[in-house]
């Protein structure tokens, strides 16, 4: 596969340009964000004068069909595995329409920017320090779509409160807060909170599906390398080979802790991928407006949103863009919103320090 973002259009060049400030301190933008910034305007104006338009060289990607992302989405969306909604929202570029030969669109320059500042921002936060034996703490408000066989059409359900505890190395049962339940994951808990003696670990083969803290340290920190890594490890089946690759992507940002290189190199990866857009505004579970980076496929938007101001991870939400038996344009078919993340001792304890 060739990656090879289009250049920008004249629509596109006020976007960039709004977009271009986002992100909250000049210096986080770097070397790197300064000489792409140069360089879109310099091909803006050897555009505007009829000049040659250059391409982005980047190495083809062996490509297969994919499975399905696993996760809580999968469980609840296997047939959409997105996040978006239509309503208020206005997607910049031109990249939701199918290419001629049913390719994808070409990722839009103005997602291209966006990612890369918010590479620049996740590369520049401080790490966690953290052990073995500790666990990865996420606190969210979710909502999924659920079919059932008596009723076709997907329902939202109500937004609530979701808590995990992910075993840093594996080693360990983690636990789910929702709903009222306790839900070991990875083996039973006794009453407080340990691992029954003899039961399976929680994680003992980690993958991109199911990744752990330490799993996540061993990804490639390389977009390029990264990104190949998906397409090869998660080829099989699923709705597609970039769908599922930006499914992954926002799988692994969404309900963990990745060190801050390899978060910045999942969403250079992401940038990579044909047929990302902007979208200027979506509202993530808990009401929080943002900038959202987002893909169509069959119909439907997966979006990822972010504080406008801090270039922030804030959560997910998808929409249906045309009629179905499953729903209706515009319909919500799920939302999140991440609260809190952080590092515990046990799981069920509350981390001292967030981010």
């Amino acid at each position: 596969m060739s990656i090879d973002p289009k250049r920008p259009e004249p629509a596109e060049r006020e976007e960039l340009a709004r977009l271009l400030p986002l992100a909250p301190e000049r210096e986080l933008s770097g070397r790197h964000q300064r000489a792409l910034r140069d360089q879109l305007l310099r091909e803006f104006r050897q555009d505007s004068a009829g000049g040659a338009r250059p391409r982005l060289k980047v190495r083809h990607l062996k490509v297969a069909a994919l499975p399905l992302a696993a996760g809580a989405l999968a469980l609840t969306l296997a047939t959409s595995g997105v996040f978006g909604q239509e309503g208020g929202t206005t997607v910049s570029g031109t990249g939701t329409t199918a290419a001629p030969g049913g390719k994808a669109p070409a990722t839009t320059a103005a997602a291209v920017v966006l990612l890369d500042r918010i590479a620049t921002v996740a590369a520049s936060r401080p790490a966690f320090t953290v052990r073995d034996d500790q666990y990865v703490y996420v606190a969210s408000k979710v909502a999924w779509s659920v079919q059932t066989d008596d009723d076709p059409l997907m329902r939202l359900d109500t937004p609530h409160s979701r808590k995990v505890w992910f075993s840093v190395d594996g080693s360990r049962a983690g636990l789910l807060h929702e709903k009222g339940k306790r839900i070991p994951l990875g083996g039973d808990l006794d009453k407080d909170g340990n691992p029954v003696p003899g039961d399976e670990p929680g994680n003992p083969s980690p993958n991109l599906n199911n990744p752990t803290y330490r799993y996540l340290e061993t990804l490639p920190t390389d977009p390029e390398a990264l990104l190949e890594k998906i397409y090869d490890e998660t080829a099989g089946s699923g709705p597609g080979p970039d769908q599922e690759a930006f499914v992954t992507i926002g799988d692994l940002l969404r309900e963990q802790i990745a060190p801050p290189e390899v978060s910045a190199a999942l969403y250079k990866a992401a940038a990579l991928v044909p047929g990302v857009t902007v979208v200027d505004d979506s509202v993530d579970a808990a009401g929080r407006h943002g900038v959202a980076v987002a893909r169509v496929h069959a119909g439907q938007r997966t979006e990822w949103i972010f504080d406008r101001r801090t270039l922030e991870f804030l959560g997910e939400r998808g929409v249906m863009l045309e009629d179905s038996p499953e729903g209706r344009r515009g319909q919500i078919t799920a939302t999140t919103a991440i609260l809190k993340r952080g590092i515990t001792d046990r799981p069920g304890e509350l981390p001292a320090r967030t981010g």
